[in-house]
């Protein structure tokens, strides 16, 4: 995108952390349609100041992987996910991360 800005994310933000996507992350996600997110890796795509491209993981409350995503979000909108994430292991770990 043309004129856009890499803005640098926050230091908790790294592979493996599952953050909290809803409203404050975009209108996208508000009215229920919130999730866990297991972050994989930022994308270094330029877009408008303050968002960012994630890759990762749709995860479910016990921290299986259930859709691989790519989403556009507001950087100062993603939240700690709360909760006891972890990854599974065996057969029940789903997609590797």
């Amino acid at each position: 995108m043309a004129g856009g800005v890499v803005r640098a994310l926050p230091g908790w933000i790294s592979a493996g952390v599952v953050v909290q996507i809803g409203a404050a992350a975009g209108v996208q996600f508000a009215g229920g349609r919130g999730f866990a997110f297991r972050v994989i890796r930022p994308q270094d795509w330029a877009t408008c100041t303050g968002h960012v491209w994630l890759d990762g993981y749709q995860v479910n409350t016990a921290g299986a992987a259930v859709q691989r995503r790519s989403i556009f979000v507001l950087i100062d909108g993603l939240l700690p996910a709360l909760g006891p994430y972890r990854r599974p292991s065996g057969t029940d770990a789903g997609p590797p991360l």
